[in-house]
């Protein structure tokens, strides 16, 4: 007797590897167009108002500096999530690795202030998967008191450690941190002959922004900012594209189901928590290494800002990196030019114009009203203000967050069970 399957239900054929190879590299393509076009709208507005920071290399320098700590943040965030632990303590592993970093690295160097980051930011993860994993603890409660105990712990470390240490430091610092890790420039092109340099100089339309943009991203480029960059689609293979990731997200899913079919639920959210912290502490090495020097505070809320982007991007590696490129850049704006940010205002009457649009061809027409009327208003604001308050300027970067996750809630979709104690035989 025959089976026939019905329509829509059943294993769906295989695509075979020209047709996934053809998929991808319309997907390519997509996201060529797409940072293109960014690029385009951002030398419209650059032309319109003159700020030529919009698009300098030393802008979109800056702003990789900036974006690199909240980034593997954001990446720690992911790894605990798709397990199914919401990591809140994101910005107290960040502090701990930043005190880490701060410790080894004056005393043996920079290699060794990568190892003592890592190594202090993965043992605040391993404290939150004990409380969270093993004794159930709610899994925001813990991560608040990691973020409250961190802080505490760095102080009474500092005073027990710095003070008097003839090497300088002090209850809130660490003696200078030996060394920085090498740097590198793409030859020709942004070193010597400097060529996107000579582009950037001329300020043509296009052309010299997108030379900028290049230049900011090939030239004084630091081997721990190339190794956080490469992480992202590291961790996009590893987790999608191999069976201990799909073991992994299966946590985060259903760890019930995933229980019954053999995967071990408690042992991989314990090793997803730990890389978790690591990767957050990872990004305080950054911040030691950007000070040249270990600073209570410096982190600053950057692990919530990195939790932020994560949500932001929908849970995927690389809707994360985009959140921390936008935060990077509106801080790095920020820091290069106060009259440049006001720029920004006419960038966002553009892209609420092009969005009302869109929807009042679809037909919808209360959110079409309302890009315009926004849109309105910051053309308004661009026409009418010369230079922001000090005050407001600073807040731009979290003003940006905040707009952009509002606006990117609806089409959010964390794991079904992020955040849910589980426990072997409960349902």
């Amino acid at each position: 007797m025959t089976v026939t399957t019905p329509p829509g239900t059943g294993t769906p054929p295989s695509r075979g590897p020209l047709t996934d190879l053809l998929t991808g590299g319309g997907r390519a393509r997509r996201l060529t167009w797409l940072l293109l076009g960014i690029v385009l709208l951002f030398s419209v507005v650059r032309v319109i108002s003159g700020q030529e920071a919009l698009t300098s290399s030393s802008t979109i320098a800056a702003a990789l500096l900036l974006a690199v700590p909240i980034g593997l943040a954001a990446l720690g965030g992911l790894f605990a999530e798709r397990a199914g632990v919401v990591n809140i303590g994101l910005d107290g592993m960040m502090v701990l690795g930043t005190w880490g970093a701060g410790f080894a690295g004056y005393q043996w160097g920079w290699g060794a202030a990568v190892v003592g980051g890592l190594v202090f930011g993965a043992v605040g993860g391993l404290l939150h998967a004990l409380a969270t994993v093993t004794f159930g603890v709610d899994h925001v409660v813990s991560g608040v008191a990691i973020n409250i105990l961190a802080g505490g712990v760095v102080r009474f470390l500092s005073e027990l450690l710095y003070t008097d240490n003839p090497a300088g430091g002090g209850v809130t610092q660490s003696p200078p941190v030996q060394g920085n890790p090498p740097t590198f420039s793409v030859p020709v092109v942004s070193s010597g002959p400097d060529l996107l340099g000579s582009l950037e100089s001329r300020h043509w339309f296009l052309v010299s922004d997108l030379a900028g943009v290049l230049r900011g991203l090939t030239s004084g480029v630091g081997l721990l900012t190339l190794i956080a960059v490469l992480l992202v689609p590291a961790t996009y293979l590893l987790l999608w594209r191999t069976a201990f990731g799909l073991r992994l997200r299966s946590c985060g899913e259903n760890p019930a189901a995933a229980d019954s079919l053999g995967v071990p639920v408690y042992r991989l959210k314990y090793t997803a928590v730990v890389v978790s912290g690591a990767l957050a502490g990872l990004g305080g090495v950054f911040l030691v290494f950007i000070a040249g020097i270990y600073r209570e505070g410096q982190v600053n809320g950057r692990g919530f800002i990195g939790l932020a982007a994560l949500i932001f991007g929908n849970w995927r590696p690389g809707g994360l990196a985009s959140g921390a490129a936008l935060f990077g850049f509106t801080d790095a704006l920020q820091l290069r030019s106060r009259s440049a940010v006001v720029a920004l205002f006419l960038l966002v009457a553009l892209l609420l114009a092009a969005i009302a649009v869109v929807q009042a061809m679809r037909g919808r027409l209360v959110p079409a009203g309302i890009a315009a009327v926004v849109a309105a208003a910051s053309l308004v604001g661009f026409l009418t203000v010369d230079e922001l308050p000090p005050g407001l300027v600073s807040f731009t970067p979290h003003l940006t967050t905040l707009l952009v996750l509002s606006l990117a809630s609806q089409r959010l979709r964390m794991p079904k069970a992020n955040g849910l104690v589980y426990r072997r035989g409960e349902h």
